[in-house]
């Protein structure tokens, strides 16, 4: 029991003399330092930037296929895939009434022609005997070449109204316009046809032309300034995701939509093999340069915030944001447009938690 008291006391006298030399001491607070800011001089360069854009394939050239007259269906020669020539025929149609309208002007042409024959004739043995003096009048040789010339005019009126209604009848035979591939028929014998609009809500067939197609692409605003004529793309389509094909820029709108704020740009796609179909949707890219140098500098040196977008230049030891306007980007750079100077000093890594005004 003795021993025990002995070593308490012991024990106690240890930590007390343990808390009198004291813990483990803290370590002074270091002063806070600025943080190092870096900075760069800006320069011209030309930054060029490859964007994907979405792009539509259409025909090169495409019709709706309506009749010309009011007639009905009596043959159709093509059925939808049918590849044709220009000029081949494709549907044949009647038209009773154009038939007459064809017998009665004929009708018409001929008459017109025997009684041109027969005053020509007239004439003709008038102004003969006219030359035995006291024979024939004067008058009456001017009546019969009146008469000639009246009968002549007549015929050369009916012969019209003859050919119009052959070119009319010629209409019965709908034949193609140009090389292509019937992508839709809507049509079978018997049924009435007719020009657009007057009972022919539907075209009886469409014809498309597969073997050039236009590839059509909307270019956003701020990409317009860096296309160039006769510019090569690739582009890609999902039938084929992994071939890849080109085309070359042919036609530029020369302006801007006004609902999209983009300019519609077509290329031309050769495609003798007809693995591409009108209305697939590809997917586009496109090689922007600028035609002139611009500001290029770290993407990280250009921030946003509600009141614009910014980039902070030093003078003489001083935050100054200056507004600008960004262009292309590639590959961590960014073009940059404003109230810039080639040198100018600014900061590599540019926040809004720097403010204009703020010494560095």
């Amino acid at each position: 029991m003795k021993n025990k008291i002995i070593y308490s006391i012991s024990l106690a006298l240890c930590l007390a003399v343990f808390s009198s030399c004291g813990g483990p001491k803290e370590t002074p607070k270091q002063e806070s330092t600025k943080p190092v800011r870096k900075t760069i001089l800006i320069g011209r360069d030309e930054l060029n930037q490859g964007i994907r854009l979405p792009g539509e394939l259409k025909a090169f050239q495409e019709v709706d296929i309506y009749a010309k007259v009011n007639s009905y269906v009596r043959e159709v020669l093509v059925d939808r895939g049918s590849k044709v020539k220009r000029d081949q025929e494709l549907i044949l149609l009647d038209a009773p009434e154009l038939d007459a309208q064809y017998n009665e002007a004929k009708g018409k042409l001929r008459s017109k022609e025997a009684l041109l024959g027969s005053s020509t004739s007239y004439y003709q043995r008038l102004l003969i005997t006219s030359h035995t003096p006291g024979t024939v009048s004067a008058n009456d040789l001017e009546q019969a070449q009146s008469k000639m010339l009246s009968d002549s005019s007549e015929v050369s009126a009916a012969r019209s109204a003859f050919q119009a209604v052959s070119d009319l009848k010629a209409y019965l035979i709908v034949r193609a316009p140009f090389d292509g591939i019937i992508s839709e028929r809507n049509v079978h014998p018997g049924a009435t046809a007719g020009p657009s609009g007057k009972g022919s809500d539907l075209p009886m067939l469409r014809l498309d032309q597969e073997g050039m197609l236009r590839l059509v692409v909307a270019v956003p605003e701020i990409h317009t300034g860096s296309l160039s004529a006769d510019q090569l793309v690739k582009f890609q389509v999902k039938a084929f995701p992994n071939d890849s094909f080109q085309a070359r820029i042919k036609r530029v709108s020369g302006r801007l939509d006004l609902r999209t704020r983009s300019e519609m740009v077509e290329m031309d796609v050769e495609n003798k093999d007809g693995r591409l179909l009108p209305g697939m949707y590809a997917e586009v890219e496109l090689g922007m340069k600028r035609n002139a140098t611009a500001f290029v500098v770290p993407s990280t040196a250009v921030f946003t915030n509600t009141e614009g977008v910014f980039l902070i230049r030093v003078m003489k030891g001083i935050a100054e944001w200056v507004p600008v306007t960004k262009g292309n980007q590639s590959s961590g750079k960014v073009e940059v447009f404003g109230s810039l100077n080639d040198k100018d000093e600014i900061l590599e890594q540019a926040s809004d938690q720097i403010r204009n005004g703020d010494k560095l």
